[in-house]
């Protein structure tokens, strides 16, 4: 579970999420059971979704293919949703202490730095290189100590900046350290211009009742938000108005604030438009729309996208104002 939390996330972050996660799916068995909703709902947050989803599959797979009991040979732990080889190789090696080499974002950087490595890690002839030579090193006897210190080296020790090549164990050979070049390895990530799309979100809020609802709809299993519990996107601002239009609907004279969402690979410009629905439409919308009436005073325990939360916080302090 940390080995897949960590990916991308730093521990700080994880360790409030992990406790959670553990306490509500303690076994194997809990996780496979548990419903997506549920599952997403503890990872909102965490941000890359995927994980949680792959979790779930793997856990799944592992109740119904080993009986609850997580897997043992790398080819099959390397074969469950989510799991490469890198993340395989740790498990089993910590765990059981099986001959396995890793290669997480930490120990590329170490091992980079000390052979002198060029090229970007994602570069599949560079990657092969330090394959190649994790391989090489990882010992066939503690190979579980060994793998924990190149991680814990890279993290601590082998940083981004301002690496302390003082305290490291491995600096007498580093190539990069002798050289005085360290902030050359591993090389950069070619840069390339982060595309801009825009999105224009759906905030239908129905005070028909006591309590103050909006309509979430969930998004596909795969792609961005995967699973997730989102307002309903137009890609124009031509498609939202003959959405409302078909349906008889006006925006609000009551402004939302747009807001900008940063993914890895591209920037959403997000303008929410609110419109508050009369009990009539209500009944109708509920009726054309397989959707969540998200109750703002009592939230459901669902996965939601990070703009979602965003949204329902600034519609929390606009109703407060009013």
């Amino acid at each position: 579970m940390s080995e897949i939390m960590l990916q991308q996330t730093q521990v700080a972050t994880v360790i409030p999420y992990y406790e959670k996660f553990m306490a509500r799916f303690p076994t194997v068995i809990d996780l496979a059971n548990a419903h997506q909703d549920e599952v997403l709902h503890l990872w909102t947050g965490l941000g890359y979704y995927a994980r949680a989803r792959n979790l779930h599959k793997a856990a799944q797979h592992i109740r119904d293919a080993f009986d609850g009991v997580f897997p043992t040979r790398f080819d099959d732990v390397v074969a469950l949703s989510g799991i490469g080889k890198s993340t395989a190789g740790a498990v089993l090696s910590l765990s059981l202490g099986q001959h396995h080499p890793i290669l997480d974002g930490n120990v590329k950087r170490v091992l980079a730095r000390h052979g002198a490595i060029e090229g970007w890690p994602g570069v599949k002839t560079v990657e092969q290189k330090l394959w190649q030579l994790t391989e090489t090193l990882t010992p066939k006897e503690g190979v579980e100590k060994f793998n924990q210190a190149m991680m814990d080296i890279g993290s601590s020790v082998c940083t981004r900046s301002k690496p302390l090549c003082a305290h490291c164990p491995v600096a007498i050979d580093c190539t990069a350290q002798l050289q005085g070049n360290q902030s050359l390895y591993p090389g950069k990530k070619p840069k390339k211009v982060t595309p801009e799309k825009s999105a224009f979100m759906l905030v239908m809020v129905d005070n028909s009742t006591d309590a103050t609802k909006v309509q979430l709809i969930q998004r596909p299993p795969a792609g961005i938000w995967g699973g997730l519990w989102c307002f309903p996107q137009f890609d124009t601002q031509a498609q939202l108005t003959d959405y409302l239009a078909i349906h008889k609907l006006e925006a609000s004279t009551q402004g939302l604030a747009g807001f900008r969402h940063t993914f890895s690979h591209f920037h959403l410009d997000i303008q929410p438009v609110l419109v508050e629905i009369t009990p009539d439409s209500a009944t109708s919308i509920m009726e054309q729309h397989s959707a969540l009436w998200y109750n703002i005073e009592q939230p459901a325990k669902v996965g939601l996208a990070a703009a979602t939360e965003r949204i329902l916080s600034n519609l929390a302090v606009l109703f407060a104002t009013h």
